[in-house]
């Protein structure tokens, strides 16, 4: 049945309502679990050395970190929400073959980019860290450590956001693929510069280490291999 546009505009207010409203129900559970949060984040880094203590620099650090850490619970919560509803939406309109097209993309993208952040966390900090405290403590001089928790948690978060923009590598050139704009087998004879490009990438979107850079440079190649082997084989 179709719409008339008032009822489109009415279809939309209604959706975006519910969106703002798991929003604010979502930043304040958020902000319940915020302290905990924070001790999940700063854990790599607290155990990466003994006697370890992280500073705050200002007296209203504690509730900054408290609220951006709550909007960014609230937003994780959200957007899975909000997608489903831009699909709700928009499916009714859509033809057969685009909705086969962009379900996947729905379905894997938050996927992809959880894996991502997890590999950073899990993976790239521990030997990050482990790096950065070396490199602190061959100093010649007595050297006290004490990070501030604002910077850590901003480098931390960034980088969760670097590699799980990064994973959804597989899903673009795949989706591109499928598109026709992107052949197999200019994907395989563009592998050495993509393998240059990575690397480039790594330097950039990482801190200034080796350690890093190929952590995250080593998953890239080996998602942009997987992607080949999803893509049609030209005919």
């Amino acid at each position: 049945m179709k719409m008339t546009l008032m009822q489109h505009f009415a279809e939309l207010r209604r959706r975006i309502l519910w969106v703002a409203l798991i929003f604010i129900l979502a930043f304040c559970f958020g902000w319940v679990v915020a302290p905990n949060v924070e001790v999940f984040l700063t854990a790599p880094l607290l155990n990466a050395w003994d006697d370890a203590s992280l500073l705050y620099t200002g007296i209203t650090d504690g509730l900054m970190i408290q609220f951006s850490l709550a909007t960014m619970i609230a937003l994780i919560i959200t957007v899975p929400v909000f997608l489903w509803h831009v699909w709700a939406y928009i499916a009714p309109g859509l033809h057969k073959n685009e909705k086969q097209f962009l379900v996947p993309i729905f379905l894997i993208s938050p996927l992809l980019f959880v894996i991502g952040a997890a590999f950073a966390f899990y993976v790239l900090f521990p030997f990050a860290f482990k790096f950065f405290l070396e490199i602190n403590e061959s100093a010649n001089f007595p050297v006290v450590l004490l990070p501030a928790v604002t910077g850590y948690l901003a480098f931390a978060i960034g980088m969760l956001k670097v590699f799980g923009i990064a994973f959804q590598m597989p899903l673009v050139l795949v989706g591109l693929n499928r598109i026709g704009v992107l052949s197999r087998k200019t994907a395989i004879q563009s592998r050495k510069y993509v393998i240059v490009l990575i690397f480039i990438m790594a330097a950039v979107l990482t801190p200034p280490d080796v350690i890093s850079q190929i952590l995250l440079a080593l998953p890239m190649l080996l998602l942009f291999e997987l992607s080949i082997l999803f893509m049609k084989k030209d005919s």
